[in-house]
């Protein structure tokens, strides 16, 4: 009967193991931030997978102290959409903290999406940073 049950077990796993997806989900992305417009404020976006969504660290070197809007937009950064798909907190001081919830990072990297970086609230219109969100090579 013990032997039944192991092997019964056994048979489960191995099922389970086989319906599995091949490729396992994208716990962590880096995307490389560059400077538009000669603003000089470079660097990155780590996203991290957590149970509430997807957890956005912006960090860029030569930002400004004060307050910049960050949002990811559909698009890429040659060809961004202007409304925003998701907010991000505002960089100070050249670093940001977000979670956008209800999303997986696989479910960005299905559509071209990209991190953007304004001047500031004052000057949305003039963009100092841009990263595309692509998967790792």
């Amino acid at each position: 009967m013990k032997f039944s049950r192991s092997l019964a077990a056994l048979t489960a796993g191995v099922m389970i193991a086989l319906a599995a997806p091949a490729g396992a989900a994208t716990s962590t992305l880096t995307v490389p931030i560059s400077a538009l417009n000669s603003s000089g404020e470079t660097g990155i976006a780590v996203l991290t997978q957590t149970a509430d969504g997807v957890q956005v660290v912006v960090t860029l070197k030569g930002a400004p102290a004060d307050a910049q809007p960050t949002h990811i937009h559909a698009g890429t950064c040659g060809k961004i959409n202007a409304a925003p798909e998701w907010p991000l907190t505002s960089l100070a001081n050249g670093t940001s903290t977000s979670v956008v919830k209800g999303v997986t990072i696989d479910q960005m990297l299905k559509t071209p999406y990209a991190i953007n970086v304004h001047k500031s609230t004052s000057d949305l219109g003039t963009y100092v940073a841009c990263g595309n969100i692509v998967a790792g090579k």
